[in-house]
């Protein structure tokens, strides 16, 4: 292991180190961190396990684990740059769950779900399960995949949940008839173990069974995002707190808003031994404080908590419209309950000329931005890479008129560099220098090029990373912006939803903003949330 590097303290981290030596002292295993909105939670348990390793504990004996492969990443890289460490070297045990799960038993690639077996069993099965999505809670080293079908959804909600299958499907509004839930679980069940297969769920229940026994002693155990697990998730939390001689759980009820995926909150809010809140939020202004004091005082099951705003007061305004908000400056949240709401917001910003990204992509694609800054640096002598080439010959016709007929193909290494001159010369340009990128990309889609110069007039930078993000609040969970942009129309789904978990996703939404928050009227009073 690198050796420790030293640093000043911050007034934050001083903070942190008296709340670090309080929560030390005493004789439990586990101890619960409530962290409120900004109160810096995962740089508390940072700053824990920079405690820890400037006491000498070594790196490998302590766990850090989160809940989304994005959280468990981010911790390893934040603590790998302050503590001067080797991400995977050093913190072996800075992972999600499952990605713990499958490192404890042994497993091979080959050994999990891919889209290939859902294509064989649905083959098998006269039933297509190939609705398949990136899951999120893997890690780098696993390369399994997850089906959406409502069917496989619901069997993996009810394992999660550690539930009968019947009785989850009695409580369910699944719109297919219990004869065909338990033939795919059974017909499931049965490829997976006729194949010897496993999915995610499967992981988490094997590791438990037998993988808990391979895991090493830990000093330290940390656990981020608690308010998040499921029931079979906590089985596998409790297992580790017998490996641990002391273990950290942090999260906040109050911002629980996935019970639809089989969290349990209430097992958060009610495990024994010692509590803390952390009391100061670095994000949230006072006059949003307030209001989100209003919505956290409707929730009925919750951990009595209260923490302190930061000092600015910030603003809270309503608005008719998204567009009445002057987005020119700063960063943007734009959140919904549900995604639809946004989708006509989505051509307003392109005709206004404002870069953005919707559910994490950009309104312009990387390759359209790449050709037109690489046409651009061409035509000011700069030389560009393959990659960009091949960017810009996308966009130009091959048939003589801009490129040279095969000439799109072209071989080179990935470190090439290629002046106008070049690609005149040996790879087929014949588009002139004198033409801008309007007229040399001439394949480039009419919508495309209307919107890059609605950008230009406005002065957006299109190849910058965009300030604006349109996105729902589940998907938010976690981020922040300068300004927070909040639409109060509930889907049909959200009106029969319990109203705890409503008044949480709230409670998420407003909490974001870390300057302004606008409130956008709703089209019906009776289908919105009354804040």
């Amino acid at each position: 292991m690198k050796a420790h590097r030293t640093r000043p303290l911050s007034l934050r981290l001083l903070q942190s180190l008296v709340f670090i030596q309080i929560t030390c002292r005493g004789d439990f295993r586990m101890f619960r961190i409530f962290g409120p909105p900004g109160t810096g939670k995962t740089t508390t348990l940072l700053n824990m396990v920079d405690k820890a390793l400037a006491d000498g504990v070594p790196s490998h004996q302590i766990a850090f684990l989160a809940f989304t492969r994005k959280a468990a990443h981010e911790a390893r890289d934040r603590a790998a740059e302050r503590f001067n460490l080797v991400a995977k070297d050093d913190l072996p045990y800075f992972r999600t769950l499952h990605s713990l799960a499958y490192r404890m038993l042994g497993m091979r690639d080959d050994q999990t779900m891919k889209p290939e077996h859902f294509r064989e069993l649905s083959a098998t099965i006269g039933m297509d399960l190939t609705i398949i999505r990136q899951d999120t809670f893997a890690d780098d080293d696993i390369k399994t995949s997850v089906s959406d079908h409502p069917i496989l959804s619901m069997i993996t909600l009810a394992r999660l949940q550690k539930k009968d299958l019947r009785r989850a499907y009695d409580q369910s509004d699944l719109n297919y008839n219990w004869i065909e839930v338990d033939y795919v679980s059974r017909a499931y069940q049965k490829y997976k173990e006729t194949n010897h297969l496993l999915d995610y769920t499967d992981m988490l229940a094997l590791f438990i069974k037998e993988g808990l026994q391979y895991c090493p002693q830990f000093k330290l155990c940390f656990l981020d995002e608690a308010q998040d697990l499921s029931p079979l998730q906590w089985d596998v939390a409790h297992g580790l707190e017998k490996k641990a001689e002391k273990m950290f759980v942090a999260g906040d009820d109050d911002q629980a808003i996935y019970r639809w995926a089989g969290a349990d909150v209430d097992h958060f809010i009610n495990l024994p031994g010692g509590s803390e809140v952390l009391q100061q939020s670095y994000r949230v202004p006072s006059t949003i404080h307030a209001l989100a004091e209003k919505i956290v005082s409707r929730i009925s099951g919750r951990f009595p908590k209260t923490y302190l705003p930061k000092k600015e007061r910030g603003r809270v305004e309503r608005v008719f419209s998204v567009l009445d908000c002057d987005m020119s400056k700063g960063t943007w949240l734009v959140l919904s309950q549900a995604r639809y709401m946004l989708q006509p917001l989505e051509n307003e910003l392109r005709s206004m000329g404002y870069l953005f990204s919707r559910f994490g992509h950009r309104s312009i694609s990387e390759k359209i931005s790449m050709a037109v800054n690489g046409w651009e640096q061409l035509r000011k002598g700069e030389a560009i890479d393959v990659e960009t080439v091949r960017s810009i010959y996308r966009y130009m016709s091959g048939n003589g008129k801009k490129v040279a007929r095969g000439a799109k193909k072209i071989i080179a290494n990935e470190d090439d560099y290629f002046t106008f001159k070049d690609l005149k010369e040996s790879c087929g340009l014949l588009a002139p220098l004198d033409e801008p990128w309007f007229d040399a990309l001439d394949k480039l889609p009419s919508v495309d090029r209307a919107y890059i110069v609605a950008m230009l007039r406005r002065g957006e930078k299109f190849n910058a990373v965009p300030r604006i993000n349109l996105s729902t609040i589940h998907q938010a969970k976690g981020g922040e912006a300068d300004n927070v942009v909040l639409l109060l129309d509930l889907s049909p789904a959200a009106l029969l939803t319990a109203n705890d978990d409503i008044h949480r996703v709230f409670y998420v939404a407003v909490t974001r903003a870390k300057e302004n928050l606008f409130l956008v009227e709703p089209e019906d009073l009776m289908k919105a949330y009354m804040l």
